[in-house]
């Protein structure tokens, strides 16, 4: 199953009969999903079904849908609206009354008032009302096509740079590991060295105590346990990245453990170069949570 981010964008136009619309979907990241729309009033049925259909089909990100509608004004009728029509009679007999050597109104005049005349939509039946909400609704399924396509399309490049970061990351590990100063022989004869120069210095030191707390120190001080998580982690992006789908989430979380391994495996560090080994691991950690906060 391809990868996902949560970023794109649609725009579909189409008709039906004298109606023109425009849909245009938009969706960025999202804690989860979260559908917002903007349709035209009486439109409570395709609201509905639009909202189930998202959410058939995705499963996080924030996604605005907008709908234009424009209807052609050949099925409109001009009509006389009665009530202004008789409010603009009533004034005229006022006003005669008044001005009575005025020029009589004349019946363009009249009609030219605002409000007399008016564009009345045809009433549709209730059998084009129902395809024209399927022509509706189809249009909308090619946009959310759309969608998705653009937003497979970015994961698959997600994709690409997150397998890239994590074999780094496998790389770096292997480099830690590998590290002559990690070893035990190295690790003793370091602390063997701080122990006689603390004696060398002092008399007062306990020689036997000494040597236990050097043996504490190694043991706190192999990063064996956090190099065989990382190797772990490793592998389980590397799963997921191979199923596929709706993988976030957990992307995230493994980032997270990450994370927390390359703090410890740098406070562990013996040495200057288990310490730039482990501050590059944090950079490219940080690089590859970033991008698992775009993934669906």
């Amino acid at each position: 199953m391809a990868l996902a981010s949560m970023t794109g964008f649609a725009r579909v136009e189409s008709n039906h009969n004298d109606t023109r619309w425009v849909w245009e979907l938009r969706s960025v990241n999202g804690k989860g999903l979260d559908t917002r729309l903007r349709l035209p009033q009486g439109l409570d049925g395709v609201e509905a079904e639009v909202r189930k259909r998202i959410s058939a089909r995705l499963k996080r990100g924030n996604v605005s849908v907008g709908l234009q509608m424009q209807r052609s004004q050949a099925d409109t009728a001009l009509v006389v609206n009665e009530e202004a029509l008789e409010q603009v009679l009533k004034a005229i007999s006022v006003l005669r009354d008044r001005l009575p050597n005025a020029p009589e109104p004349t019946l363009d005049g009249i009609l030219g008032y605002k409000g007399v005349l008016e564009f009345e939509e045809a009433e549709d039946s209730e059998e084009e009302k129902n395809a024209q909400i399927a022509a509706l609704l189809s249009s909308f399924d090619e946009a959310l096509d759309e969608l998705i396509s653009m937003r497979r399309s970015e994961g698959n490049a997600i994709a690409t740079l997150l397998k890239g970061q994590i074999e780094t990351i496998h790389a770096l590990s292997r480099q830690a590991e590998a590290l002559p100063s990690r070893s035990p022989e190295a690790i003793r004869a370091r602390l063997e060295t701080q122990v006689k120069e603390l004696l060398d210095a002092s008399s007062q030191f306990d020689p036997q105590r000494l040597h236990q707390e050097a043996a504490i120190l190694a043991t706190k001080a192999d990063i064996r346990e956090e190099l065989d998580r990382l190797y772990a982690h490793v592998e389980a992006v590397r799963d997921l990245l191979t199923k596929g789908g709706a993988i976030g989430r957990r992307l995230d979380f493994l980032a997270q453990e990450f994370n927390r391994e390359a703090n410890t495996l740098c406070s562990k560090s013996n040495s200057v170069e288990l310490t730039a080994i482990g501050l590059e691991l944090k950079t490219v950690i940080d690089q590859l949570r970033e991008q698992t906060q775009n993934i669906e």
